[in-house]
């Protein structure tokens, strides 16, 4: 035999064969049936068999080869990353707020409370809270406040200046005619004052000899009705009309010439005496009706009277 003979008899036997193996196969197991597969939906793994020549010839069986196609989401590419950061928080808080949970369980008090304790009131307290006034000095409880320059000495007394004064006591009787239960005595004998204007007077007196080392002079004080007809016999015009001086009401004094004459004494009575509820009215001043700078009232009881020329 010629050796293309026996190239076409081995082809001949190797095609036999061929179609042998694969009868054997396809009797075997049926054909599976690919089946379409849905757009965006997860796909089954595909196999397929591959079989070569030389699988045929040395009798070796095809192994299905598989091909895994990667399933694809139907969910939107944002809507995955937010799901994913969702995720992440929840984690990291579960990690880091679990700790402090814990804790305060054990110890009943809140984590994050600083360490020093919370001391003083706090905003609610301070709105709500009531004010509290500093007492006023019984001494001076009937004076008002008078405007003048901030100088003005404390009205604040340790002690009453006159502890036989009952400043409470009714004021009784008619100008120049008050009763004796009506009237204080000065610390300067036989000088007399309505109780009110007598305690806020001695009061004055007090930071007086702690300025000047010494007790204000008094040239005048309350004047009975008979003292008042004496004294507008002999001054006259200067003297007020008998039932209507404030001196008979028990409100006013004359200072000496030592205090009106002394610049620096003057000065500190102008700027302290309207603290205690003394001044020098209008009308005594420099271009009033009368100049008399000695004389001063008790500016609340003369208001009483509606007498008052501030």
């Amino acid at each position: 035999m010629t050796r293309r003979a026996r190239r076409e008899a081995q082809e001949q036997q190797a095609q036999a064969l061929r179609a042998h193996v694969l009868r054997a196969q396809g009797a075997r197991a049926p054909r599976p049936q690919i089946q379409p597969t849905p757009a965006r939906a997860t796909q089954p793994a595909a196999t397929r068999s591959a079989t070569s020549f030389e699988q045929v010839v040395t009798g070796a069986l095809a192994r299905p080869v598989t091909r895994v196609v990667r399933a694809t989401s139907s969910v939107p590419a944002g809507q995955r990353i937010v799901s994913r950061a969702a995720v992440i928080g929840t984690l990291a808080a579960a990690t880091i707020a679990a700790p402090f949970v814990h804790g305060t369980a054990e110890s009943g008090e809140s984590p994050f409370d600083v360490e020093a304790p919370h001391t003083g009131p706090n905003v609610l307290d301070l709105v709500t809270q009531p004010v509290e006034r500093p007492k006023t000095s019984g001494a001076v409880v009937r004076a008002e406040a008078i405007t003048r320059p901030e100088s003005a000495a404390s009205r604040s007394l340790d002690r009453s200046p006159l502890p036989d004064c009952d400043v409470s006591a009714l004021v009784e009787g008619t100008n120049g005619a008050l009763a004796d239960h009506s009237l204080c005595e000065l610390w300067q004998a036989g000088e007399y004052l309505r109780p009110d204007a007598a305690m806020s007077l001695s009061a004055l007196n007090e930071a007086f000899r702690a300025s000047f080392g010494r007790e204000m002079c008094l040239v005048a004080s309350y004047r009975d009705l008979d003292t008042q007809y004496e004294l507008k016999a002999s001054r006259g015009y200067f003297a007020a009309s008998p039932g209507t001086s404030m001196h008979g009401w028990g409100l006013a004094i004359d200072l000496c010439s030592k205090e009106t004459g002394d610049s620096e004494v003057f000065s500190w009575l102008w700027a302290n005496a309207p603290s205690y509820g003394w001044q020098n009215p209008s009308w005594a001043q420099l271009g009033g009706s009368k100049y008399e700078p000695w004389h001063w009232e008790f500016v609340s009881g003369v208001v009483e009277k509606g007498e008052w020329q501030g």
